[in-house]
């Protein structure tokens, strides 16, 4: 089985994933740039049963910045750790830079290049959309 690590900026959030990441999906929209303090948010969708907590949980504290949409952080560091829907609940999604490397997946897409920094510039042949990706 493959299995990943990661935690927060300050160490009190650890958690281990028990399964492949997926690709990364960059989404370049304005919320996201808020919430992570970044020109974008870089994700990778992983099991919520896949996702263990080792320590830390109670750290973990979610924002509702939509109506059914949760951004998760630590309480102590700040650190962004997933987003999740309530209409799918068997999905986290995980920021990329809290997994421990090495993070060898590519990148999927980049979604809402239209909102994009305009300091970022976009390397690598990923799939861009100025809006939403299409859903497949």
């Amino acid at each position: 089985m493959t299995s990943h690590t990661g935690r927060c900026l300050c160490g009190g959030v650890r958690f281990q994933i028990d399964q492949a990441l997926a690709p990364i999906q960059v989404c370049h929209c304005r919320e996201c740039q808020r919430a992570q303090g970044a020109a974008f948010a870089a994700i990778t969708p992983v099991a919520t049963s896949a996702l263990r907590f080792e320590t830390g949980s109670e750290l973990i504290t979610e924002f509702s910045s939509s109506p059914g949409k949760y951004r998760a952080f630590c309480l102590r560091c700040g650190s962004p750790l997933y987003s999740r829907r309530d209409d799918k609940p068997e999905v986290r999604r995980l920021r990329a830079g809290v997994i421990d490397p090495p993070v060898t997946v590519p990148v999927a897409s980049h979604a809402y290049v239209a909102e994009q920094a305009p300091w970022c510039r976009l390397a690598g042949d990923a799939p861009r959309f100025p809006h939403a990706k299409p859903v497949s």
